[in-house]
């Protein structure tokens, strides 16, 4: 079953099951998939649909820093339980000693020297471990190893 099978299964279950914030959720998720189908004019793969909970993932989190600073727990909690539940349809993520011994062997692999060399790090590590790892713990992993 691909994913977007799942996911549309998952939202008529939450609804079966009358659950609100799961539903909800999913139906943001489902209409940002239509919205980039319909774009794009084309189909999405399951490649496709990791990268759009990626994106959905982390604007959750910016947005709960906000709502964390801002003093609005209420909205910070609501970010968070969509966050959650995107989450669960992404591939299992890299622990930090398993993102560094990748980060390590790219660097080796595409012989890296200097923190001037981020650029082409992360471009190789977007490819290779991508789905595994968010950017922002990829980039500060590199950053550690070249410093």
């Amino acid at each position: 079953m691909s994913l977007k099978e799942q996911i549309s299964n998952d939202i008529k279950t939450a609804m079966k099951e009358k659950e609100v914030v799961k539903r909800d959720a999913l139906r943001l998720l489902s209409s940002a998939m239509k919205q980039i189908e319909v774009d794009e004019r084309k189909e999405l793969s399951d490649e496709d649909i990791i990268k759009i909970i990626q994106k959905q993932v982390k604007q959750r989190n910016d947005s709960m820093a906000q709502y964390k600073e801002a003093g609005r727990n209420d909205l910070y909690d609501i970010e968070a339980a969509e966050a959650a539940i995107f989450e669960t349809y992404l591939p299992q993520q890299l622990n930090d000693e398993e993102l560094k011994t990748a980060i390590q062997s790219i660097i080796t692999e595409i012989g890296a020297t200097s923190i001037k060399d981020i650029g082409r790090i992360m471009g190789a590590s977007s490819k290779s471990i991508g789905a595994l790892a968010d950017g922002k713990r990829i980039n500060e992993c590199a950053k550690a190893l070249l410093g």
